[in-house]
């Protein structure tokens, strides 16, 4: 079984106004996130990209009053207060993470003019802006690299270079040491990813000060509120230790610090795919937070399974070693989309939505994944235009053809369809949203896990100062009416308390005694579903 130690309040049927935005060192431990990809988001309907079949910044501007209208009285937006948009520099790639000018926006996406429109028209809906930012490598046609090939440029060490690739126990299990321009630069060059995206030298000092300097222009002169450092663990290699060296580490505490001075309350999120505990070193000592894989596969995994234990086990070390400071997901554009792992089920989905938005941690949505969008890989079909409506030709993305075929989900997975039923999973997501930043102690709180007795519930408490919160879900397919339990008097509830469960309005059961210490609180637990009570 499972123990922890800590817990909050709420009120549903209003969307939650965005706080205002301001410097404030903390904003982002209470924001909700919406992660893009510029390019399957939405084409513009005016202007020299209208009707392309590529999404846009300006097609994306048009729909910002989907994710957040700024309106509170408004019944119809999600309600999230910042978004992450996917690489939108200049690249050969599809996908934009082989950058070959850090400086300008995409054509395809628009113009620098339009990225700082887009920020204007998100910061007056209280929804701040991070950028997804490539350090660990260029794409092989940018200038850098291009100079570099030259033995005698003044940016040869810029990069990684080597008379023969370095081999040993340890070293990646794919080819990474690539001779694509030997017969100009007489060497190897290091590609952890692929021969098109050269690894800089990030020992070099005056590679950082230039990767310094591109990152302080979008913070500063573009106005980007924060960072999504891509692949951060691949920063500096140790001979054939190819991840997670304490140079990497060193390296982003002077890049957290020279951010900070740039623009004080920046946000800059990296991505760690490993452990918690691996996790939790770059975040106690070099940037604000990381991605939490190891809880994201945990919460898939118990749900399909049915054991709420195996989310359990994820939650603990990760609320000890990283506290709120982690940054959540349940999918992102480099895994099969939340829904296919689940097997298309939607209460499966919800229910994952609802242990991700009521346990610690920053929330990011990836796009389309509150609607349940599905998706396997390869990665484009991971990252499929987003689904508007129910068309399946084109999904309300485009009035052209659009770049890449509109999912087979579209039928049922669409907005227009979704946002007028108050069962969908996007009304789903909309509540979980709301509830979250009304409840203090869900975005600020403490977290404590409970036994509960039975395999099939997950239990945790959440604690502010301004409140506390029983948080009750069933990861099973079945429908619970015993057999689980909790400690009354642990947790100060007592005969005649006044209880309200707040995500979906159900009776509370009061204890029947002084000392209850198999207390139910809800006396039905439907399949895949999470409740929030209020305690006094």
């Amino acid at each position: 079984m499972y123990t922890a130690g800590l817990l909050v309040c709420a009120c549903m049927g209003l969307s939650v106004a965005p706080p205002p935005l301001s410097p404030g060192e903390d904003w982002w431990r209470t924001a909700v996130f919406y992660e893009i990809f510029v390019r399957s988001f939405a084409d513009s309907t005016q202007g020299p990209l209208a009707g392309d079949g590529v999404g846009d910044l300006r097609g994306l501007l048009d729909r910002l009053d989907y994710l957040n209208d700024g309106d509170p009285h408004t019944a119809d937006d999600l309600g999230v207060t910042g978004i992450w948009l996917m690489p939108i520099a200049q690249s050969r790639s599809y996908h934009g993470y082989d950058v070959t000018d850090y400086r300008t926006v995409d054509d395809e996406y628009g113009t620098n003019e339009d990225f700082k429109a887009l920020v204007a028209a998100c910061h007056a809906r209280g929804i701040r802006v991070i950028l997804d930012t490539v350090m660990n490598h260029v794409g092989i046609d940018h200038p850098w690299f291009q100079q570099a090939i030259d033995p005698a440029s003044d940016k040869r060490d810029w990069f990684v270079w080597r008379d023969e690739p370095l081999t040993g126990e340890g070293a990646p299990n794919h080819p990474v040491w690539h001779d694509k321009v030997r017969d100009r630069a007489g060497q190897y060059y290091y590609g952890f990813f692929w021969h098109g995206m050269p690894d800089l030298n990030l020992r070099s000092q005056a590679a950082s000060e230039a990767m310094y300097d591109q990152c302080r222009y979008w913070i500063t002169d573009m106005g980007a509120d924060g960072l999504r450092l891509d692949a951060v663990k691949h920063l500096i290699e140790d001979g054939v230790q190819f991840e997670n060296t304490p140079q990497t580490i060193a390296w982003l505490r002077d890049f957290n610090r020279v951010m900070h001075q740039a623009r004080p309350g920046v946000f800059l999120v990296g991505e760690v795919w490993d452990d918690t505990d691996v996790v939790a070193q770059y975040v106690n000592d070099g940037i604000d937070s990381a991605f939490e894989f190891s809880t994201c596969f945990a919460v898939e995994k118990g749900i399909n399974a049915g054991k709420a234990e195996t989310i359990a086990r994820a939650l603990d070390p990760s609320w000890k070693d990283l506290g709120g400071a982690a940054s959540t997901m349940i999918g992102n554009h480099d895994m099969d989309r939340v829904m296919s792992r689940l097997g298309g089920n939607r209460e499966k989905a919800a229910c994952a939505a609802t242990i991700q938005f009521t346990a610690p941690g920053v929330p990011f949505i990836y796009y389309g994944e509150e609607i349940g969008m599905t998706g396997v890989k390869p990665d484009p079909d991971l990252r499929t235009p987003m689904q508007w409506t129910g068309d399946g030709e084109r999904a309300g993305f485009t009035t052209g053809t659009p770049w890449k075929p509109v999912d087979s989900s579209v039928e049922q997975a669409n907005v227009e369809r979704q946002q007028t039923q108050p069962d969908s999973l996007f009304s789903t997501y909309r509540r979980l949203i709301a509830l979250r930043q009304a409840e203090p102690a869900l975005h600020a709180g403490g977290f404590a896990l409970l036994d509960a007795g039975d395999e099939r519930v997950l239990v945790f408490v959440r604690s502010h100062a301004r409140g506390r919160l029983l948080v009750v879900v069933n990861v099973s397919g079945d429908t619970l009416t015993g057999d689980w339990g909790v400690d009354a008097a642990s947790l100060g509830v007592k005969p005649g308390a006044a209880l309200k469960e707040l995500l979906h309005n159900v009776p509370v059961l009061c204890p029947a005694h002084e000392v209850d210490p198999r207390w139910r609180a809800l006396g039905r637990l439907d399949p895949y579903t999470g409740y929030v009570v209020r305690l006094p």
